[in-house]
């Protein structure tokens, strides 16, 4: 291993950044949360509404920001230039939390599909979390190759997890066109705040990762221009297909049917078309889960890369290979998500897919809260900042007390980290 923080090798891209945020935001989330949002029938349909105009939002501001503050270079700058070092140790350590719990989510997700493909996985206990660890050290392995490596096998699979998703999309519009389907009745008796801000809580999981190019700015090409068109073209093109996917599939099959199914979107394919294409499908799922926790393992390398960069973890982080590969940093995060993953095991799959979800989700939702807050202060796009601001908010308490109360006590527990590159920073002149 090379002494090196440098960041040596070939960069992204512009499609490989939007590749990175797709990938990244469709990964499990469109093919598991329609047997999650069964249940809150047109609330799930008006809850990705409100997520997708949230989203679009928050995803404006982070690329006013990087215009407007290139030197920042990435959400822990804005926050820094705003609020001081140590908000922006909180909200990026919190961040690193949430990448954690999705890669250990996401690699679940994969397994339950994998599960109905080969039912045995799903009957013996603690198998899905040991199918699930072998997914993260994979992808961990193809990571320690380097940056490029990752990039190409992103655009690879992304291009692969588009087709099963098209495919529902056009069945949709041919089952309801030709009157051989309906959707569930719209009664407006049944929407309610409380279900909606559920529903939203759970539709923000799978459109997370809008933000992946603010955070490895470093290694995209001409960052200024390529990481805010990123962000907004990728964070549009995904909500688009998310809520035709999940709507068709939460509205046209029964709910005990969707709620109840390992694999929902197989299982619609299987109802309006034939069997055989339900194994399809959840081949394709498969492959679109081991995309992301592709993508969000390279972020497990290059956040805490950026932490130790800016002085707020100890440098040990950032030292990196001959290739700019963050070594260290990776081999821990993959110990991390195993630990999360251990943590869960006694669970069903369904049960540790929506605890990590929502564990991701809230742990997030304070790095968008503190952006918008910063985008304030630093007078850019103020009008979406406060609306950015207050959709977080009304979020994080859709999440729920449980994700909420952890990943406040998780950010805590990341103080002594902070401390002690603090101290190590102030040794260095007298050493």
């Amino acid at each position: 291993m090379t002494e090196t923080t440098g960041r040596p090798g070939r960069k992204l891209g512009l499609l490989a950044a939007i590749a990175l945020i797709m990938g990244n935001m469709i990964g499990s989330g469109v093919f598991l949360l329609p047997a999650s949002l069964a249940p809150y029938g047109w609330n799930a349909v008006l809850g990705w509404i409100a997520t997708i105009a949230g989203t679009l939002v928050l995803a404006w501001v982070f690329a006013a920001l990087t215009r407007a503050r290139p030197q920042a270079r990435d959400p822990a700058g804005f926050v820094t230039e705003a609020f001081g070092e140590l908000p922006a140790f909180f909200v990026s350590w919190l961040y690193w939390v949430s990448v954690w719990a999705a890669v250990a989510s996401i690699s679940m997700a994969g397994v339950s599909y994998l599960s109905s493909l080969i039912p045995a996985i799903g009957a013996t206990p603690f198998i899905p979390s040991l199918c699930a660890m072998t997914l993260v050290w994979t992808m961990t392995l193809v990571n320690l190759r380097g940056v490029r490596a990752a990039g190409n096998f992103q655009m690879l699979t992304l291009a692969l997890k588009l087709l099963p998703l098209v495919a529902v999309i056009v069945l949709a519009v041919v089952v309801l066109g030709g009157g051989n389907g309906e959707i569930r009745p719209f009664d407006p008796g049944e929407i309610n705040g409380s279900q909606l801000g559920g529903a939203a809580a759970l539709t923000l999981f799978a459109l997370l990762g809008f933000e992946c190019a603010s955070v490895a700015a470093g290694q995209v090409e001409n960052p200024e221009v390529n990481v805010p068109r990123a962000t907004i073209w990728g964070t549009a093109l995904t909500g688009l297909v998310y809520l035709l996917v999940c709507s068709a599939v939460a509205l046209m099959l029964p709910e005990a049917v969707a709620s109840a199914s390992p694999a929902p979107l197989a299982t619609f394919m299987e109802t309006y078309w034939n069997s055989g294409s339900g194994q399809v499908l959840s081949a394709f799922a498969i492959i679109s889960c081991v995309g992301a926790v592709n993508g969000w393992v390279l972020m497990q390398g290059e956040l805490p890369r950026n932490m130790a960069e800016r002085g707020i973890l100890p440098a040990w982080f950032a030292v990196t290979d001959a290739r700019g590969t963050p070594v260290r940093a990776l081999l821990m995060s993959g110990g991390v998500a195993t630990f999360f993953l251990v943590f869960t095991a006694s669970r069903s799959m369904q049960g540790i897919y929506e605890f990590l979800l929502l564990l991701s989700t809230s742990a997030t939702l304070w790095l968008y809260l503190l952006c918008a807050m910063a985008a304030w202060k630093m007078k850019v796009a103020r009008l979406f900042a406060v609306i950015g601001a207050l959709y977080a908010v009304w979020t994080l308490w859709g999440a729920g007390l449980e994700a909420g109360a952890w990943s406040v006590a998780l950010a805590l527990a990341g103080l002594p980290l902070y401390w002690l590159a603090k101290r190590h920073r102030a040794a260095a002149p007298s050493a």
